[in-house]
This record gives structure tokens, sequence and C-alpha cells, in this order.
């Protein structure tokens, strides 16, 4: 068995040297580098009233400290709907959530809403504030499957287009409202990921697992660059290489991203 700090056991598509890859979301097993806590800025305390919904030029996101479980409702006795470790399972690296909304109980506990990177896509929970801490992020990414592009923008603006490879008809990539969930190096550029793997909080709607992978889609480079621009993929979105890292020195965990038709 692969040790799992060393390797990346997620649904996405990939090969390891020398064995043929598998297009779209399955099984990969590489060599990774987990990125150490992203490099956002951080921020004063939120408000009294707690961190705000993401606007098109500002997200909050939330490093978790320790295992806490979110919940339906911002209440201890609220339906659970998971438990949210500190590690990142995929990379191992510091689990980073986006928020989107905060409340105070009748208690006064301030609670957070957060994108969670489970099925089905788009679910969230309320976590408690105080096993998170919080930095703000102006990174904004929306992806266009129709024109097969991705935009990057800071503050609003428009800093970054590239083209992309997104899912084929039988296996579209999954359209929403997502995050990033990881930032994953994988050391080796030549490999049929990339070198560089965003995992996000999408899953595919038409593949409940894949070559021993969850069906979880992800943002990757591509040892098959002439694939970019079309329709290629089980519902992964392939950059180019060179996109794909110039894309992991702007974005890191919690980044809002739009995947539309």
């Amino acid at each position: 068995m692969t040790d799992p700090a060393r390797s990346f056991r997620g649904p996405l598509s990939g090969t390891v040297r020398g064995v043929k890859p598998t297009l779209g979301i399955g099984l990969v097993a590489l060599s990774l580098v987990a990125l150490p806590s992203p490099g956002l800025a951080v921020e004063s305390a939120p408000s009294a009233g707690g961190p705000s919904a993401p606007t098109p030029t500002a997200t909050w996101v939330g490093r978790v400290l320790a295992p806490v479980t979110a919940r339906r409702q911002p209440n201890r006795r609220a339906r659970a709907v998971t438990v949210v470790q500190p590690i990142a399972p995929l990379g191992r690296g510091a689990t980073m959530l986006q928020v989107t909304g905060s409340r105070r109980d009748s208690a006064g506990t301030l609670w957070v809403r957060t994108k969670l990177p489970i099925r089905p896509n788009e679910v969230q929970g309320w976590i408690p504030a105080d096993v998170m801490r919080f930095t703000k992020t102006p990174m904004r990414i929306q992806i266009d499957t129709s024109a097969r592009r991705l935009d990057l923008f800071k503050g609003g603006r428009r800093i970054m287009r590239v083209p992309v490879a997104v899912g084929t008809a039988q296996n579209p990539t999954p359209t929403g409202r997502f995050a990033v969930a990881e930032l994953i190096r994988t050391r080796t550029p030549g490999a049929f990921l990339g070198p560089v793997v965003f995992p996000l909080t999408a899953y595919s709607e038409t593949l409940s697992d894949f070559a021993g992978g969850n069906g979880r889609a992800a943002i990757h480079g591509t040892s098959a660059p002439s694939s970019i621009g079309t329709r290629a993929s089980h519902g992964c979105i392939r950059l180019f290489n060179r996109d794909i890292v110039a894309l992991s020195r702007r974005v890191r965990p919690g980044t809002p991203v739009e995947i539309v038709p």
C-alpha cells in the first residue's frame, strides 16, 4: 500500500512514470509536495458580526485548526454534515475552507458557513469560528466550459485568461460555485497531471467513481497539450503546464471557483 502522506490517492486522472495515462477523473499515485500554510496576507480579525459573504473583490478563507463537526445550522445541537480535519486529505496540507457567511447563535457563539469538499456539489456547513483562523483573498476564478477558457480575477479585475480542456459531453465538467480545496505540487512536470494540481470542492455529476477515485474534479496541468481547447477529460479542467504554474503563484485554497456552462 502506498504511503498516503507521499502519494495523491485522489479521484483525478493521471499516471505514474511508465504507466499509460487515463483521461478524466480517476486514481493517481504521485510523489507530492504539500504546500505550507497558504501565502495569503493575514487580515485583522473580522468585524464583531463575523466574516462576511464573498464579494466580486474579496473572499474570507478559514484555516481549520482542530477536528470539528460541520453542522446544518449554526447550533451545536444541529444535525452533523461531516467532520472536518485540520489536515487536507490529498496533499496533507492545511485545510482551508471558503467562508460564505457568519452568524451568532442564541448563546453568542460565532459560527461561519463554509463550502465543504464533499458530495453533493455546493454543500455547505456551519463551523464554530473559534476553531478557525481567518485570512482574505482578492482572487476569484471563473471557468467557461463552452468557451474552454479560465479567467483569474484579482480585486474584480481580470489578470489572467488562458485556454483549457474540459469534460466530454458524456462526462461534463460540473458547473456551479465551488472553491479550491487544496494546492499540490507533483514534482513531476512531465506527469499526466502536470506540475500542479488544484483539487476542487466539485464532483462529477455522472461518475461516482473512476479508476479507484471518487469522481472529484480538479484544475491541473497536462502531458497532452494538444487536448487544450477541447472537450477531452472526464470532468477535470486541464491547463498548459506553463499556465498552471502561473496560476499556482497567485491562487491558494479557499479561492472561489465559478464554473459556467
